[in-house]
């Protein structure tokens, strides 16, 4: 028997050490001479894609890498993690934990078995891997990640804000104007230094500065969580701004969304109480080994007569340059009119936690492509409907204040549009304190807008482009797909699509950016989450935001609407069943369990609520309904005409199948057969209450999104839904072949006409330009997905009903367009088998896009040519992919070589196309015209 016969014979968990003896005795199994060595891998990162992070959450973390792209690695067979506490300790033994050697593809999520881990702990860590061949590779570069403070005992410093004896002044919506804060201390450090940390959060939200430099790049931090559960902390490494002597560190604090005019109205009063106040701990560890801590404390000081004189999510910033504190953050600052701070403890039951997700930060900026004068105002047009603040360098005289007001659009005249705004005002001030060109941006504030209106400048000079720049700010992912076609309304429907996520993920997934609302709304999360995971590395957002739900669920396992919770005890179905489809839905596109396990017991109570709705069977859980259904003729049309039992049932079924499918990951045999047989009973119950034998809707309106929830949730058995589908049809026919469907059934329409053999309408309701429809708006100029399909037009200007104009849940479509049109799909959790198939249509010439999985860039490249067809597909090392293409009775050739069985694998072929298997690697695939 050969080595490699007997290795494999071998039960897993000793093949590391008969590894290591073999090899050691026969080296030619598994080759570790150094020239024989392959390619390192590369991309390391830890739980939800963190690559060397610091102030780390996660004291159990899981390990990934990708493979290198190589034309000769095409598979990983075994692997070794080495994880240390010190560098120099990787070339030797490993003192936390050395996987050995493990036989195994795996190369993603893989659970860290070492020596435990505790706070501020500092880890390094290695890997390398063997390929198909059983060469083995040289070991990574060094990984490291460091543990912020993991638990509440861990601060030493107290709650701080400014002791003031003013009271505090309400506005006209009876809430509290809280003036942004400056506090204060000075520290002698006598040693030299080796390393400092500063950790550090707020109630509100912060900037610190230490000897007058800005901390991080980060803003509106902490970001947004149910404060009265949890808040997050952030860990900065400080040791270049830190010198030998006198120190100050200084911090600016304002209300962000904890005590700031947020949320519906009726819950403002809740907030009278409460205060923004500041935590801090700067930790210095010297050369002699010795450590010194200052902490936020009653040593402090605190003013409010600084320049930003307001600041509010809601109502914008002001600026006063005359009450500018020069030199405040460093040392020898006179503060000696500056008021004393009042302490408070830390709480034990809110929970302090390193921030579990990305913050977000200034990512691009927007010049002006115009600048008009329109009723003697100003108005800069940015080309784009985009999220942040604006950069502004205007000249001014001392004393004039200048104005900024921000609108999605304009009017017919060129004025700002700004009704549907609410109540939320977007309004930014700047008073001069000297004559010459100001430079300024807002700090503690956001708006949503495309177009920037100003007064109040010298009017001496004539107003040019670069007076105004647009700083977006979005939650700090990366972009991970990109999408091209020959049609340019489709391209831009793309981008309008990628905009809306960038507009509304700004901490939390928000409804709007720009009214007086900006909440977590479930509904339009799930509704989105797919096409977000293929836009953006969303993974550690949306695991962040679950467990916001998670601490947000009522005791009776309901769940609220809105995520941390701003409108009280409402649960509904098609909004609450966000806390099961989007980790199923994160755990589909990433492969990542821990989703599933982290949010299983959540699923099950939200399982048990359901049941609580139920009456014989049906449900009757309250729901919005197919949310702004065009057309609809209800009393209230906004709540669409398909039945609301239907759809509470339906998504009920929804939770219980994707709460099943968690359960089979997870291994809870249990649960599963409890599962299988509860969702079959609910789909008989759907079927029998809802569709009569012909297949018909027989409860409430006939409606597009009744059809295209029982088809696309399988609530019909087969015959049902043969019978179904010519009534599905005709909802189609009796819209003149338009969409009719709100928030709940348009995610559906694409896939489900698929699903029914229908591509041919999908792509004919994908490519119309007639109200309503997804490129209707494009024509109309949007530049984000809207919350109406009218919410503008050319001839009408603005809908009568005002709506948000940027609001993705439509934008869900993308899903289909990245999985069919581009043909990019996973066939298997995580995109370790990936399924290419790109459906071929008239509508287009090419299409072409890319996705940076797990695993490495997929990319997908299809186009219509003289002689027929070309594909080129680009697969990662240690996935497969089962690539289909569309023959039609024509000759194939695969990398130059024909299409036949005894030189590629076919797994499938019929008259419409072949599917083949394929390994790792460049593809490129031709269907030429010759008959074969």
């Amino acid at each position: 028997m050969s080595i490699q016969s007997l290795f494999n014979k071998m039960p897993c968990y000793i093949n590391g050490l008969l590894l290591l003896i073999l090899t050691s005795v026969a080296g030619c199994s598994l080759n570790d001479n150094d020239s024989n060595r392959i390619a390192q891998p590369q991309s390391l990162k830890i739980n939800e894609g963190f690559s060397n992070p610091l102030g780390f959450y996660d004291a159990k973390p899981n390990f990934s890498w990708q493979l290198p792209a190589s034309s000769s690695v095409k598979a990983q067979s075994r692997y070794q993690i080495k994880v240390v506490s010190k560098p120099e300790l990787l070339s030797q033994s490993a003192d936390l934990w050395d996987s050995g050697v493990v036989q195994s593809e795996q190369t993603t999520f893989i659970e860290y078995q070492g020596k435990a881990l505790d706070s501020r702990q500092k880890v390094y860590w290695q890997v390398r891997f063997w390929d198909q061949n059983q060469q083995v590779s040289n070991w990574s570069e060094p990984a490291q990640f460091e543990l912020g403070l993991l638990n509440n005992h861990d601060w030493s410093a107290k709650w701080i804000e400014i002791d003031s004896k003013k009271p505090i002044q309400l506005n006209q919506y009876k809430t509290p104007i809280h003036i942004p804060q400056h506090l204060r201390t000075e520290f002698n450090a006598n040693k030299t230094i080796k390393s400092a940390r500063l950790y550090i959060t707020a109630k509100g939200v912060f900037e610190a500065f230490i000897n007058g430099k800005r901390i991080g790049n980060d803003i509106l931090t902490p970001g947004y969580t149910p404060y009265k559960k949890r808040i997050e902390t952030l860990t900065y490494d400080v040791t270049p701004q830190i010198t030998q002597g006198l120190n100050a560190i200084g911090i600016q604090l304002a209300e962000g969304w904890y005590a700031g005019r947020f949320g519906p109205k009726r819950h403002w009063h809740k907030k009278l109480k409460l205060t923004p106040k500041v935590l801090a701990q700067l930790e210095i560890e010297y050369a002699d080994g010795s450590q010194q801590q200052i902490v936020t404390d009653q040593n402090w000081q605190a003013t409010q007569n600084g320049p930003v004189r307001t600041s509010g999510l809601y109502d914008g910033e002001r600026y006063n340059a005359n009450v500018e504190l020069p030199g405040w953050a460093q040392t020898g600052f006179d503060s000696s009119d500056w008021s004393g701070v009042k302490t408070s403890n830390i709480e034990a039951d809110v929970l302090l936690q390193p921030k579990r997700h990305f913050t977000s930060k200034n990512k691009q900026l927007l010049p002006a492509l115009s600048v008009n004068k329109v009723n003697r105002k100003t108005i800069f047009d940015l080309g784009q409907n985009m999220v942040g603040v604006p950069k502004i360098k205007v000249p001014m005289k001392q004393g004039q204040t200048l104005k900024l007001r921000f609108a999605e659009g304009v009017n017919q005249d060129g004025s700002l549009y700004t009704k549907n705004l609410g109540s939320a005002k977007q309004l930014d001030f700047y008073t001069a304190k000297q004559d010459g060109i100001v430079e300024w941006q807002p700090q503690f504030t956001f708006h949503g807008f495309r177009y920037v209106e100003i007064s109040g400048y010298d009017t001496e000079f004539k107003p040019k482009l670069d007076w105004v720049t647009g700083v977006v700010q979005y939650t700090d992912f990366k972009m991970t797909g990109k999408f091209e076609s020959s049609d340019p309304l489709l391209n831009q429907l793309q981008s309008n699509i990628e905009w809306g996520l960038k507009g509304n993920f700004l901490d939390i997934p928000t409804d709007c950016p720009q009214r007086s609302e900006r909440l977590g709304w479930t509904g339009d999360a799930l509704a989105f989450a797919n096409t977000s995971l293929y836009i953006a590395d969303s993974h550690a957002f949306w695991s962040a935001w679950m467990q916001s739900i998670r601490e947000e669920q009522f005791e009776d396992n309901s769940i609220p609407v809105v995520v941390p919770n701003e409108v009280g005890e409402i649960a509904q179905a098609g909004w609450s069943d966000a806390a099961v489809t989007i980790p199923w839905d994160v755990y589909w596109r990433t492969g990542d369990k821990n989703i599933l396990a982290e949010n299983y017991e959540m699923m099950t109570r939200w399982i048990k609520y359901h049941q609580t709705q139920l009456n014989n069977g049906i449900s009757e859980m309250w729901t919005v309904g197919d949310w702004l259904q065009p057309y609809s003729q209800r009393e209230d049309s906004r709540r669409g005409e398909t039945d609301h039992s239907l759809i509470s049932t339906a998504f009920y079924a929804r939770s219980v199948e994707f709460t099943l499918n968690s359960a089979k990951v997870l291994g809870k045999i249990d649960d599963v057969k409890k599962y299988s047989t509860l969702l079959a009973e609910i789909k008989t119950r759907f079927q029998q209450h809802f569709f009569d034998q012909g297949g018909r809707l027989q409860v409430g309106k006939q409606t597009q999104t009744a059809y295209l929830l029982a088809i696309g949730f399988d609530l019909l058995d087969a015959a049902t839904t043969k019978k179904a589908v010519p009534h599905l049809l005709a909802t189609f026919e009796d819209a003149n072949n338009h969409l009719r469907t709100g928030f709940l059934g348009t995610p559906l329409i694409a896939p489900v006409l698929e699903k029914v053999g229908r591509t041919d309408l999908a792509f004919d309701l994908l490519f119309k330009k007639t109200y309503p429809s997804w490129l209707y708006s494009v024509t109309q100029g949007a530049t984000t997905v809207w919350e109406r399909w009218d919410g503008y037009t050319h001839n009408n200007g603005f809908a009568d009903k005002q709506g948000s104009l940027n609001h993705y849940a439509y934008g869900a479509i993308g899903e289909w367009i990245y999985d069919r049109v581009v043909g990019i799909s996973p066939l298997t959790a995580g995109y370790k088998k990936i399924r290419i198939a790109p459906l071929i249509t008239e509508h287009l010439q090419f299409a072409q896009g890319e996705f940076q999985s797990v695993y490495g860039t997929i990319k997908s490249h299809w186009e219509k040519t003289n002689s027929g067809l070309i594909m080129n597909i680009s697969i990662p090392s240690n996935t497969q992919a089962q690539i289909e293409i569309p023959h039609l009775n024509k000759a194939v050739y695969i990398n130059q070589q024909r299409l036949t069985s005894d030189r590629f694998e076919i797994i499938e072929r019929n008259q419409q196309h072949v599917v083949i298997l394929v390994e790792a690697g460049e593809h490129q695939i031709e269907v030429k015209s010759k008959d074969l």
